[in-house]
């Protein structure tokens, strides 16, 4: 296990995502990609597209990106109807700025958020760490796989939040760290399963969670929730038993991670009603 900027490069992980059990499969039974960076090339070009239209639009005062972040709740910034609860008509008649929630039907922030940043420090990690973590996995479990795993573990991160972060939050959740984590957990279910270096990835893994902790304006929600999920889902793709109905079991059992996520959204939001 090799260190990276950000994350770790796992030359048995790519050795075994080399191997090729019958023409044009992966390791594990998917479309061998004919260019892994594609697909990591292809996220990432689309947070940096909405980065720099957050910036182009105001950057932390954008009204963009007040569409764009996860907020649990609904919120009226400023004017005479300032408060928790004023819908946007009454917020807007009165002067205030609305900032939409998923509680009030902005749905969309649960993914949206995940690509979605200000700070240029932020999304550089993301995407750095996006990077080198993407094309290993990619390499190792097929395209549809390996964006499976990176939608729902962006998507788990987003329900933590709507579980465990403050409920009125003015500036929002945002960033693909949720989903970037669920990489880390895949990429060390992968290790164990190909004998690499599981102290090394699993030392990197704790200090990004110990900056995640003792860090202020980090979400822990969020990085716990998308790394739980990642890892869940590399487990089902790594140790799927080979044979005819590997991708069944494979496409099932990540399925039901994506429900579970989608439960516990549901959950939160009827606890809220």
């Amino acid at each position: 296990m090799r260190p990276a900027a950000v994350g770790f490069q796992c030359p048995e992980c790519v050795k075994e995502g080399a191997k090729q059990t019958r023409a044009g499969r992966t390791a594990y039974g998917g479309l061998r990609p004919t260019d892994a960076s594609i697909t990591s090339g292809v996220i990432i070009a689309i947070n940096v597209a909405v980065w720099l239209g957050v910036l182009a639009t105001g950057g932390s005062g954008s009204r963009v990106l007040d569409w764009l972040v996860l907020r649990t709740q609904a919120l009226c910034q400023t004017g005479p109807a300032a408060g928790l609860d004023a819908s946007r008509s009454v917020c807007e008649r009165g002067g205030g700025t609305y900032l939409p929630g998923v509680a009030d039907g902005a749905y969309w922030e649960l993914l949206t958020s995940a690509f979605t940043h200000v700070q240029v420090w932020h999304i550089g990690f993301n995407m750095l760490a996006l990077w080198v973590l993407g094309p290993q996995l990619e390499l190792a479990v097929g395209r549809m796989r390996f964006l499976a795993l990176y939608f729902v573990s962006a998507l788990a991160g987003s329900a933590m939040v709507l579980w465990f972060a403050d409920e009125y939050t003015i500036g929002g959740t945002l960033g693909a760290s949720g989903a970037i984590f669920g990489l880390m957990g895949a990429l060390a279910v992968l290790a164990l399963k190909v004998g690499g270096d599981v102290r090394g990835v699993l030392t990197w893994i704790g200090i990004n969670f110990a900056f995640t902790f003792l860090l202020a304006n980090i979400s822990w929600q969020g990085h716990l929730g998308g790394f739980l999920a990642g890892s869940a889902i590399g487990a089902i793709l790594v140790y799927a038993p080979r044979g005819p109905r590997r991708a069944l079991v494979q496409w099932l059992g990540t399925g039901a991670v994506a429900l579970i996520v989608v439960a516990a959204v549901l959950a939160r939001l009827a606890s809220l009603s």
